[in-house]
């Protein structure tokens, strides 16, 4: 794998501060900015086109769900990767709809969350939730 910059998006500075030491561990993730907001976060999308977005979905000013449409028109190139508390199917069916192609539950980011960015780098898809893969066709 090649290396990544990535944006981090999350509102909450100490699980912030826990995704950037968790990413900052492997020498293939680069950190290229840090915000806590919506907003925040499409503006820094499109200025720095980075290979991967981190992104909560409960965000002040704009939640993560739109935010990704947003970016998904103005960063094509960076791939979307959710990291937050929401857990319903629903949610998660919308957050990957708009156009997504990861779901980490903060609940599961310690066993999760590398591996999780490592396919969605790559192009894959990732879910961790079990019941929500089991839906899939």
């Amino acid at each position: 794998m090649r290396s990544a910059r990535v944006l981090v998006v999350e509102d909450y500075e100490p699980f912030r501060r826990y995704i950037c030491a968790t990413l900052g561990k492997n020498p293939d993730f680069w950190i290229v900015a840090e915000v806590s907001d919506g907003l925040q976060a499409v503006r820094e999308a499109e200025a720095l086109q980075p290979d991967l977005i981190l992104l909560d979905i409960g965000l002040p000013g704009l939640d993560g769900i739109e935010a990704a449409r947003r970016i998904r028109r103005l960063s094509p190139g960076s791939k979307i990767l959710f990291v937050t508390q929401e857990s319903s199917l629903d949610v998660i069916e919308e957050a990957l709809s708009s156009g997504a192609l990861g779901y980490v539950i903060k609940a599961h980011a310690s066993t999760d969350l590398i591996v999780a960015v490592e396919t969605v780098c790559a192009g894959g898809r990732y879910v961790s939730n079990g019941d929500y893969r089991a839906t899939q066709p």
